[in-house]
């Protein structure tokens, strides 16, 4: 049984609640300490068989406090260069399953990081940005955030022409997000994009950060 290390600090559970819509309960532990605390359930992750660590990613995001979400998506990072098609497509599926910006951003790392190590976005890119799922799509356009010159320019336009009808606060922040990061890059490019390309004034105002 994979072990409950994180405490409970009852003076921060409303604040931290509070800050996630109250979506979600909290023990009240904050970043630094969580991380703190999860360093050695990592370094344990990375020696179990791989039918354990799939139980260990079950049991965490299966907690009901917010914080062993997070331990989740730690463990399935630190493990994502052993992960196999099975174990991605778990992660890939639980980009919907107690869905905020906080989990869903953070998936994204991982889901990336499989995708780039494999070359596989061709492949496996597509599917997010059809999704009926709005945060799977929002992780589809964000998919390439640093990527910097290796960024798959098809893919991007791609991913923001095929949702930028859709009028959500999240999905048009993400293809704001998403030029902005490339426009640190490419500036040009995002500047022509943008001239091209008929996009909400808040994605346009976060594009246009850097510019």
């Amino acid at each position: 049984m994979p072990p409950l290390f994180l405490p409970t600090h009852t003076e921060n559970q409303a604040a931290m609640a509070a800050y996630m819509r109250n979506q979600f309960d909290f023990l009240g532990v904050k970043a630094p300490e969580r991380q703190l605390l999860t360093r050695p359930i990592k370094a344990q992750s990375r020696q179990l068989t791989s039918a354990e660590l799939s139980d260990w990613l079950a049991f965490y995001y299966a907690q009901p406090a917010r914080e062993y979400h997070y331990v989740a998506i730690e463990l399935a990072l630190a493990n994502v260069k052993r992960l196999t098609p099975a174990q991605y497509q778990w992660c890939q599926d639980q980009v919907t399953v107690q869905a905020w910006w906080d989990s869903v951003d953070s998936w994204r790392k991982v889901l990336a990081t499989y995708i780039f190590q494999h070359d596989a976005l061709t492949d496996l890119g597509p599917a997010y940005l059809s999704a009926m799922a709005m945060w799977q799509r929002r992780l589809g356009i964000t998919l390439q955030l640093s990527r910097k010159t290796l960024t798959d320019t098809v893919y991007l336009t791609a991913a923001i022409e095929m949702n930028q009808a859709d009028p959500e606060f999240f999905i048009q922040k993400a293809i704001g997000w998403a030029l902005r990061d490339y426009s640190k890059t490419a500036p040009e490019w995002v500047t022509d994009f943008l001239s091209q390309h008929d996009l909400s004034p808040l994605a346009v105002r976060e594009a246009s950060k850097y510019l």
